[in-house]
């Protein structure tokens, strides 16, 4: 769960990186996460050309949704991962990897307590507990601290703006982890995978071509190799959280990748950039502190 955590904060940003190469305007944002999800989608079809249970898996999913056993909503999970990695190219070179994790860390910690305690994922409905409540509160704490400290040397409304991105995308990530906990019960990670990608790249599609009506502009393809392998950085995560959430429920699941996030990204800017000042600290380390006493709390009350 923690590589998983590491993964996406790797992935932003990549993702961001080759969102700066493209171009400018919410199209260079968009194509990067359609490449991104696009490269995914590729590598999970070959590999599932190539092996007898992986295409037994889809006539299963076929015939679950045939069946009803699998309601159609729960298949659009895909979206929501969708909109997290456009985020990550419309956001991450603007605000940071390190703000951006902050920020989809209080989306998605708060919104695990309504998506636990209305049963959306496999495990059924858990009630509001302390430490969910623990863990939401840390969570938005350290995110208006991270974000006081960027508008504080960089005053801009743009800022603050671009930070509610990631902040719904990081909601979106627990009801996709949720629904597909569902659909990995019926068919398992595998093809749960594959229609995360498949559902996310058609989204990725539409959106790209409605940004090609918005201002600014795209340049050719960059060369940088490492900028592609965001998209298999993408699968190795869903594949995990599909395995995981099964085990662990979602709120487990996301305290433990919250951490893994959090880590990754302080580091990851902290070798680039020099955007880590006292307060970007003290809002990673208020995180990883909520994410620990959920955990203490939760295993006390066990």
């Amino acid at each position: 769960m923690l590589v998983a955590g590491l993964l996406v904060a790797g992935q932003s940003e990549i993702n961001g990186r080759l969102a700066a190469e493209l171009g400018v305007g919410p199209r260079a944002g968009i194509g990067a996460a359609l490449i991104s999800f696009g490269s995914g989608l590729a590598l999970l079809v070959v590999l599932t050309l190539v092996q007898p249970r992986h295409r037994a898996g889809v006539r299963h999913l076929v015939a679950a949704v045939r069946d009803e056993r699998l309601p159609v909503p729960h298949l659009l999970g895909g979206l929501c991962g969708a909109f997290l990695v456009a985020s990550q190219g419309l956001t991450v070179p603007t605000i940071g990897v390190a703000l951006f994790i902050v920020a989809v860390t209080a989306g998605q910690t708060t919104s695990s307590l309504l998506v636990d305690h209305h049963g959306l994922g496999p495990s059924g409905p858990q009630a509001l507990s302390r430490p969910r409540l623990v863990a939401a509160v840390f969570a938005v704490v350290a995110v208006l601290i991270a974000t006081g400290e960027r508008l504080h040397t960089s005053v801009s409304l743009q800022v603050a703006l671009l930070a509610a991105l990631p902040l719904l995308a990081g909601a979106g990530i627990a009801v996709q982890q949720a629904f597909n906990g569902r659909v990995s019960h019926q068919v398992g990670p595998w093809i749960t995978t594959l229609n995360n990608f498949a559902v996310g790249t058609a989204g990725l599609f539409l959106a790209f071509l409605g940004s090609l009506l918005l201002p600014g502009q795209l340049q050719a393809l960059p060369t940088t190799w490492w900028l592609y392998v965001g998209g298999a950085m993408g699968v190795a995560f869903i594949w995990l959280a599909a395995l995981l959430v099964k085990v662990h429920g979602v709120l487990v699941l996301g305290l433990a990748v919250i951490a893994g996030q959090v880590v990754g990204s302080q580091a990851i800017e902290l070798a680039t950039t020099a955007h880590i000042g006292p307060l970007g600290v003290l809002a990673g380390a208020l995180t990883i502190v909520g994410v620990l006493v959920a955990l203490l709390l939760r295993g006390v009350r066990g």
